[in-house]
């Protein structure tokens, strides 16, 4: 009996123990467990590439609109279509030529007529001049012999004028090809009758592209013609080169345009739209690991720890990224240290447990 009493009584004096050290240690646990153990790497100056990167639309270097010069014929052959490739001087299309031939007859059977009258002119001239000179031939006769020849010269050159404008007309009922290059459009049918002027082929010439883009002032002045552009499609990279930059400044849009020849176009096709990195130089520039920079509320912070034990957040402006790091503008400054893994989960003010950056890399 008397132990069970000494017992309980033991019990009841190491209750107040315990609870006593619970406490402590349910005070210490929140201290320890709010440091987020966080990695740091310092803000470094790295060599960079310059480059802007831009969106546009692939287009042909110039594309010819292709028509007749007659109306009201009918097309009776089509040889091309959508997609092919063709010579200069090819064959594109004919037009009924049935009745320009007829007319390039009429004129070339007058050419011959007048070329007849022309040498019997002639030889009637060169008898009348022989019998002038032996007095059996009066001047006003041998005048009118000359006078025939000279209207028989000119009548054989209208002839021969008339003959050109047929065989011009003939010409015209078949459309040529006035350059290499790739039918882009087709507009015309088999059978379609059709007007002089209208478009009924489209032509990209020596089947050339080009990339453009459009650029705000402050990008254009970074660029300059022979700046290389890269532009990713496809798994692939084309290469090209700037040819020309727009010398002003839309007033409404505040852009202007670079044009870049793309001499291998690969899987590129006109209307194709594009992003691509044109290329302006290289240089330094104070950079970051890409996981540093958080965005929040539309701005770019980075958490940076002077004592290693707190954290401060600072917003920055951000440039280009390449190779998992980002550029730092304004904001920051050489030897810094920026949180670089978990920062996505700080606030301003958070204790953490700092150690050296996995990822860092050196320069």
């Amino acid at each position: 009996m008397r132990v069970s009493i000494l017992r309980w009584s033991l019990l009841l004096v190491a209750l107040p123990l315990l609870t006593a050290c619970g406490s402590k240690d349910e005070e210490a646990a929140p201290e320890t467990s709010s440091a987020l153990t966080v990695a740091l790497t310092p803000v470094r100056t790295y060599p960079l590439a310059r480059s802007v990167v831009v969106s546009g639309p692939v287009s042909a270097y110039e594309e010819m609109q292709l028509g007749v010069e007659l109306s009201g014929q009918r097309v009776t052959a089509l040889n091309v279509d959508v997609g092919q490739q063709v010579k200069k001087g090819q064959v594109l299309l004919e037009l009924d030529h049935r009745t320009l031939d007829s007319s390039l007859a009429q004129a070339e059977a007058s050419t011959q007529e007048a070329y007849a009258a022309v040498v019997l002119a002639q030889a009637q001239h060169a008898r009348g001049s022989k019998l002038a000179a032996e007095q059996l031939l009066s001047a006003a006769d041998l005048d009118q012999l000359r006078a025939t020849a000279t209207q028989a010269q000119a009548q054989l050159t209208t002839a021969r004028a008339l003959g050109d404008a047929a065989k011009l007309q003939r010409d015209f009922a078949q459309l040529r090809a006035p350059a290499d290059g790739v039918i882009s459009k087709r507009l015309v049918q088999p059978g379609q009758v059709v007007s002089a002027g209208s478009e009924l082929l489209r032509l990209i010439r020596d089947g050339r592209l080009e990339w453009r883009a459009e650029l705000p002032e402050n990008q254009l002045a970074q660029v300059a013609v022979g700046n290389d552009i890269v532009l990713a499609y496809a798994g692939e990279e084309i290469t090209g080169t700037v040819r020309a930059v727009t010398p002003g400044i839309d007033a409404q849009t505040r852009t202007g345009t670079v044009y870049a020849d793309l001499p291998s176009p690969g899987p590129l096709k006109p209307g194709t739209f594009v992003e691509g990195r044109i290329l302006t130089g290289k240089g330094q520039a104070l950079m970051v690991p890409s996981q540093a920079v958080v965005q929040r509320d539309g701005h770019s912070y980075v958490f940076v720890t002077p004592d290693k034990q707190t954290v401060q957040r600072r917003r920055v402006s951000v440039g280009q990224s390449t190779q998992g790091r980002i550029e730092i503008v304004d904001g920051l400054k050489t030897g810094e240290q920026v949180v670089s893994e978990g920062a996505g989960f700080l606030g301003d003010g958070d204790r953490v447990r700092a150690v050296a950056g996995k990822k860092a890399s050196t320069p």
